[in-house]
């Protein structure tokens, strides 16, 4: 397993830290190329990085912005990962940015992922930054445990692209960046915070990636996975 442990004293110096080195991360693309990438993920736990990236002095307009995974529910719905960035990360400097999202008005959920598919193409391969969150399952993106496509999101020979997703407890369906979409990245972190520490150990032991998705990361990401911790 390849990974780097980043600690922090609380959940507020993580997110400056993070925020720094993630702005930094994509001006450094910026400047290489003209342009840059991010996917970040949804949940609580990235609100206050999001605050904190929406602040750095970076040139947002050359920034595309898109999610790991989303929920099949509409921007407005107070469950999609759209709105929890437009909410946290779309103020200030960061406005300008670009947002590309997964989630598309089809009439159903694979008609959407392909949707989806077409509109994330043009972010580039690989991706700059993407920064992961972790469930206490040991999901990421929605890479869940007993997922209906578990083993197609995790193969690296699934084209990249977004898949659907449906798993028990996950409430509605899924779209989800495939594993060969992510493990690539320049740059690839994991974010979590609290008890998920002692998830990620029974993680980084042995067992199959099917019951802890994120042992795909840990084992198979093509660089070594930042993790970011803070209690």
């Amino acid at each position: 397993m390849s990974a780097n442990m980043h600690i922090f004293e609380n959940a507020s110096a993580l997110a400056e830290a993070l925020a720094d080195d993630v702005g930094a991360r994509l001006a450094a693309a910026i400047a290489a190329r003209g342009t840059a990438s991010l996917a970040v993920s949804g949940g609580s736990t990235p609100k206050a990085f999001f605050q904190s990236l929406s602040r750095r002095e970076i040139d947002w307009p050359k920034v595309t912005v898109t999610l790991v995974d989303e929920r099949f529910v509409p921007p407005e719905n107070e469950r999609s990962n759209h709105r929890l960035v437009a909410d946290n990360l779309f103020k200030h400097r960061a406005a300008e940015a670009r947002f590309v999202p997964l989630y598309y008005a089809a009439e159903t959920v694979p008609a959407a992922a392909a949707i989806a598919s077409q509109k994330t193409a043009d972010l580039g391969a690989p991706l700059d930054v993407v920064v992961l969150g972790m469930g206490t399952d040991g999901h990421t993106a929605s890479f869940f445990p007993g997922g209906s496509r578990l083993g197609e999101a995790l193969d690296p020979a699934t084209p990249r692209g977004v898949i659907t997703m449906e798993a028990e407890g996950a409430g509605e369906p899924r779209l989800t960046f495939t594993f060969s979409s992510l493990q690539d990245a320049g740059y690839l972190v994991l974010h979590i915070e609290g008890s998920k520490k002692e998830v990620l150990a029974q993680a980084e032991a042995p067992g199959a990636e099917a019951e802890m998705p994120i042992r795909a990361m840990l084992r198979r990401a093509a660089s070594p996975l930042q993790i970011y911790w803070a209690p």
